[in-house]
């Protein structure tokens, strides 16, 4: 079989079982799981077979006209090169993990056809957008996720949270997939093609007529999709949703593909500086805010969406000072460990078994009890802190080098600004990101909260796939060395500049952190809160959805994050007041347009309509009075119009004959 038959096979086999999984998921439940994994399985199999074939060489081309269309053509094409090998086999692997995982975590969820079918639809989306060669074509799947982004959010519709951050989810990345659209075609209408490769080369033929406008179209689709500052507001209330969706959506799918398709058409990008200088600044921003706020957070979900949303801008930054293999690296690094941290989150909301179990302030006894969740999740935030020799720490090295190659003048790909801008923030970062990973590990594991019931062994499908992904977590950085020709030939090994600043900033970070920690813990009097157990034998998918309705547990006097913020907790805990600048930017003046509108239509328009309307009515019954139905009375009338004309007739002629 052929390298393009199988990658055609690649995104077909989940899609295939989303749509047998609908059709059959009401008439044969047996075959829900089955068709829930299988598929999916198989894709990543074939996924690592595509990557083996294509081994970082040469780039796999391979298209047929999908319909004429009279001006620029659209392919129905693939475009299959180091990145797309390898971020396929990231999504075919994390799909996977959370498709077994989904089998034991909502194993009791009524809907759970429904959202493996979605799952494996998402899965298929993101897919098409990997491997595909053609603009149209990758947009389909751009917006395939967007939907099932905001049917899987919705998940647990019951509840007014899970309605609100779907819809949220979905309104802001449409904000930025407008001017997405509208840039798409821009680039188009300039290069004369959808495919990638004859945008690639106008690129390098300075076919472009417009670059920094197409650019900066183009940014504020790849910032609704990824996250990135100011749209990034909708990824931290998208933990509505089952953990395990949290996980595809941050590891694998939605987030990761904007960063994506930045780093395939990066040069179109760098044809503007002016493009790169705000992609550096809102990589910037984004990541020492997210950092900030994750600092804050006491629920642990909220922690890793902010986490997720400062990698995303790692890897931004990567992008702005122009190496795309640094970036893809980080991605492919950073969908490891994140799938394990939202999947073991996931098996600690399992163990508590509570409708209390995102907040961090009330967990306890956890580490004895969850022995595999503690050991994976400790793996997966030390590569989240960057901290040799796990896989974090190579990828955001190279993240580092990029920018400080670029800063120092070494690159011209981007200006020197961008690369400062950049290697400042990532070295912020690195010491936030640390303090924030070893706050989580604390407050989870050594937590002062009340101890749930135990409820027994976690299911096996659950446990396995935390050590799956564990081993990448661990030993995915150690293969840098081996991975220069997957891209694009720049070598991505760690300088000793960069090493020691961002690992010594880490270890900095963690100190300060566990020192404060110890600080309060023992000044602080155990005082375990009030755990209400409910449901003492509920499922996890089920405790979760009660979650939502929960208020913000108080303030926890042992949180470190409390100290090392100071005055900046409160806002940071609010995310800066971003939502609350929306409201009054947008939403208020939209809903009072609104108003406006509905009494202009209420008494403006409705007021002329009601006036014909009684004009008519009145006129009705005036010929209705004079229709009585007498014969009398018709000739009486007939008698009085003959005399009104008469003398009416007789005036006229006196008139007549004195003129």
């Amino acid at each position: 079989m052929t390298t393009t038959t199988l990658a055609v096979l690649v995104p077909l086999l989940p899609f295939l079982g989303s749509a047998a999984g609908l059709l059959l998921g009401r008439t044969a439940p047996g075959f829900v799981r089955p068709l829930a994994v299988l598929p999916t399985l198989a894709a990543a199999v074939l996924a690592v077979l595509v990557a083996a074939r294509q081994g970082g060489g040469k780039a796999i081309d391979a298209s047929t006209q999908l319909t004429p269309t009279g001006s620029v053509p659209i392919d129905l094409s693939l475009h299959i090169d180091g990145f797309a090998a390898l971020t396929a086999v990231l999504v075919g692997v994390v799909a996977t993990c959370v498709q077994i995982y989904s089998t034991g975590y909502l194993r009791a969820d009524p809907r759970y056809p429904s959202y493996a079918a979605l799952v494996s639809l998402f899965t298929s989306a993101m897919l098409v957008v990997v491997y595909s060669g053609d603009l149209m074509v990758l947009l389909v799947g751009w917006e395939v996720m967007g939907i099932c982004s905001y049917f899987l959010v919705g998940h647990y519709w019951e509840t007014p949270e899970a309605r609100s951050a779907s819809l949220k989810a979905f309104l802001v990345t449409k904000l930025g997939d407008v001017p997405f659209l509208i840039g798409l075609f821009a680039l188009a209408t300039d290069a004369g093609t959808f495919r990638i490769t004859g945008v690639l080369g106008a690129v390098a033929h300075g076919g472009l007529d417009h670059p920094t406008l197409i650019a900066l179209l183009l940014l504020a689709g790849v910032a609704g999709k990824s996250a990135q500052f100011p749209l990034h507001t909708w990824l931290p209330d998208a933990m509505a949703g089952p953990t395990p969706v949290s996980a595809l959506i941050h590891a694998a799918t939605m987030v990761a593909a904007g960063i994506y398709f930045t780093a395939r058409l990066l040069p179109v990008f760098a044809a503007s500086a002016a493009a790169m200088t705000v992609l550096a600044v809102m990589a910037a921003i984004t990541m020492v805010g997210s950092a900030l706020a994750a600092l804050a957070q006491d629920d642990i979900k909220r922690v890793l969406a902010y986490s997720t949303i400062g990698q995303l801008g790692y890897m931004a930054g990567a992008l702005a000072v122009g190496d795309r293999g640094a970036a893809v690296f980080h991605l492919v690094s950073h969908g490891a460990f994140k799938a394990l941290l939202f999947l073991a989150a996931g098996a600690v909301i399992h163990a508590a078994g509570t409708n209390s179990l995102t907040a961090m302030s009330r967990m306890s006894g956890l580490a004895r009890r969850v022995p595999d969740t503690y050991w994976t999740m400790t793996v997966a935030l030390l590569a989240l802190a960057a901290i040799p020799p796990f896989a974090g720490f190579f990828s955001k090295e190279a993240v580092l080098v990029a920018a400080e190659h670029t800063a120092l003048g070494e690159r011209d790909v981007a200006p020197a600004g961008a690369g400062w801008t950049v290697l400042v923030a990532g070295l912020l970062t690195a010491l936030l990101t640390a303090a924030y990973a070893l706050r989580l590990w604390l407050r989870t594991f050594r937590g002062r909260g009340a101890e749930a019931p135990d409820h027994g062994r976690q299911p096996i499908a659950m446990t396995s796939v935390l050590w799956v992904l564990a081993i990448p977590s661990l030993g995915f950085g150690l293969s840098v060395t081996y991975l220069d020709d997957w891209f694009d030939g720049h070598p991505l090994t760690p300088t000793l500049t960069t090493a020691v600043l961002g690992t010594g900033l880490a270890v900095a970070g963690a100190a300060v952190t566990y020192a404060v920690w110890r600080t309060l813990a023992a000044r602080t009097p155990v005082t375990a809160p009030v755990l209400h157990v409910d449901h003492p034998d509920a499922e996890a998918g089920q405790v979760e959805a009660e979650a939502l309705h929960l208020p913000h547990p108080a303030e926890d006097p042992a949180d470190p994050g409390r100290v090392l913020l100071g005055p900046l907790h409160a806002p940071a805990r609010d995310g800066f007041h971003l939502d609350a600048v929306y409201r009054t930017a947008f939403v208020r003046p939209v809903l009072a347009a609104a108003s406006l509108v509905r009494f202009l239509d209420r008494e403006v328009v409705d007021t002329y309509v009601r006036a014909a309307g009684n004009s008519a009515k009145g006129l009705g019954w005036l010929v209705r009075r004079a229709q009585t139905g007498n014969v009398q009375t018709y000739l009486s009338a007939l008698l009085a119009g003959s005399v009104v004309l008469a003398i009416v007739a007789v005036a006229l002629a006196n008139a007549a004959a004195g003129a």
